[in-house]
């Protein structure tokens, strides 16, 4: 096992290397110059088309709204809470910085992912809506690069039990455990029935209870993180402070932080960022693509919100609670550091209220996470395979809630990012595609009336 363990850690140093941080910022950042930073321009406008997307707008399984909501519910998790703590314990408060600058060029790629996974969408044999990385590459990129599909899909599939599956459940389990002194055990045979409920009933289930789950746990943590921030609203100030002088400076060594190189910085943020948005692992498209939606770029401006909400809102608030409250140079890590920033700052509930947002967290990153593995497997093996995938996932989750998950957590960090690499190679590719439908889309007509803009020159 010790081999096996340095075996994948030598692949993980490799793959979340400069190349990999080079290629995700790189594509991203390819994308928004392209795009001339639309993303970031018509905000507003995807917020318009997310109201208006509450009801189903043409062929697809769920409305764009549950679209998004089901995206949301496998990014908002425990990458919020103990991923953002991580960043910051091992890259000091300005990997914060780093994660926004993988958003906002990371709201591109999402954008660009879910034009795609539109654009090339197939009907499965069931007559449900299937797409995504696997699919665009294949239906985009042709025949001869049928291969780099096949390695998403295997890489998505194997991966979602890890960063989807037994992580999520672990990090529930322990939370539970160390607040309410609940055992492991029965946290794991509540959330196998829980689970099983909702994913036995498909995509349209899901959708339908993140459609409900998610606002609802976004908007109560975001209003318990505010709170926090302006109990310490006078170090709001010096807090922004650390982060941009943090992004360019090492950090020294202060109270329980061991200090951080920039080099560090820059590696955590960006890797954390992306272990919670998602932005370029191609997973959320797989969501999008259901979406009943009236066409690529409408799905595309609702998709890029993911990112915005994920990472410069919650995780925002996560990351300047546990900096402006001075928990980060406690020597804490993971949830543990966030629950010390809101118990220090909201005695006797602060460490309650991150234990239950972690749990609804992790809880709808299991559902979303059920279905993108389930279609990388259907694309692997066909529909038949499926049933027996699903009793898989929800036995998987006991064995998370209960067992050592150490080597389980860098497998997936590593499988995360040999999800990412064929998916960057084909939006690099098929960027000409995304450019070109967007450019059409804003010089029609249609695109004042459906998302509230006005044409582009």
């Amino acid at each position: 096992m010790e081999a096996l363990n340095s075996i994948v850690g030598a692949i993980n140093g490799v793959v979340w290397g400069p190349l990999m941080l080079v290629l995700i910022l790189g594509v991203g950042f390819f994308l928004q110059v392209g795009l001339k930073f639309m993303p970031i321009l018509k905000l507003g406008t995807g917020f318009g088309l997310l109201f208006q997307g509450r009801y189903s707008q043409g062929e697809g399984q769920i409305s764009p709204f549950n679209a998004l909501m089901t995206s949301l519910s496998a990014t908002i998790g425990t990458g919020n809470i103990a991923g953002v703590a991580t960043a910051v314990f091992l890259g000091g408060p300005g990997a914060l910085f780093w994660m926004w600058m993988t958003a906002l060029v990371g709201m591109a790629t999402k954008y660009g992912e879910a034009v795609l996974a539109v654009k090339y969408r197939e009907q499965d044999e069931l007559g449900n809506y299937v797409g995504g990385p696997m699919y665009y590459i294949k239906n985009g990129l042709g025949a001869k690069w049928a291969w780099l599909g096949v390695a998403f899909a295997l890489f998505g599939a194997i991966a979602a039990f890890g960063i989807g599956n037994g992580v999520q459940a672990n990090g529930v389990a322990q939370v539970l455990e160390a607040n309410f002194g609940l055992n492991t055990s029965v946290t794991g045979v509540v959330l196998m029935i829980l689970t099983a409920a909702v994913i036995l009933g498909g995509i349209t289930r899901i959708g339908a209870v993140a459609g409900k789950l998610v606002p609802f746990m976004a908007v109560a943590y975001i209003v318990a993180g505010l709170l926090v921030l302006l109990i310490n609203i006078g170090n709001i100030g010096s807090a922004l402070s650390l982060v941009f002088t943090h992004a360019f400076t090492p950090s020294a060594a202060e109270g329980g932080f061991a200090g951080a190189a920039v080099w560090m910085a820059i590696r955590f943020g960006v890797a954390r960022g992306v272990f919670s948005n998602e932005a370029g692992l191609g997973s959320a498209p797989i969501a999008h693509a259901a979406a009943s939606t009236k066409g690529p770029v409408n799905q595309g401006l609702i998709a890029m919100l993911g990112t915005f909400i994920d990472t410069i809102i919650v995780c925002s608030i996560t990351g300047l609670a546990i900096i402006s409250s001075g928990a980060w140079t406690s020597g804490e890590s993971g949830a543990a550091l966030t629950s010390l920033a809101f118990e220090s700052t909201l005695p006797g509930i602060g460490g309650y209220l991150i234990a239950v947002a972690l749990s609804i967290f992790a809880f709808t990153t299991i559902l979303g996470w059920s279905f993108y593995g389930e279609k990388c497997v259907g694309f692997l093996a066909g529909h038949k395979i499926l049933p027996v995938y699903r009793i898989a996932w929800i036995v998987m989750i006991y064995f998370g809630a209960t067992a050592d998950l150490g080597f389980i957590w860098l497998l997936a960090d590593t499988l995360n990012a040999m999800m990412a690499i064929p998916n960057l190679i084909a939006l690099a590719l098929l960027s000409p595609v995304i450019f070109k439908l967007t450019k059409e889309f804003f010089a029609s007509n249609g695109a004042s009336e459906e998302g509230g803009t006005t044409p582009a020159e």
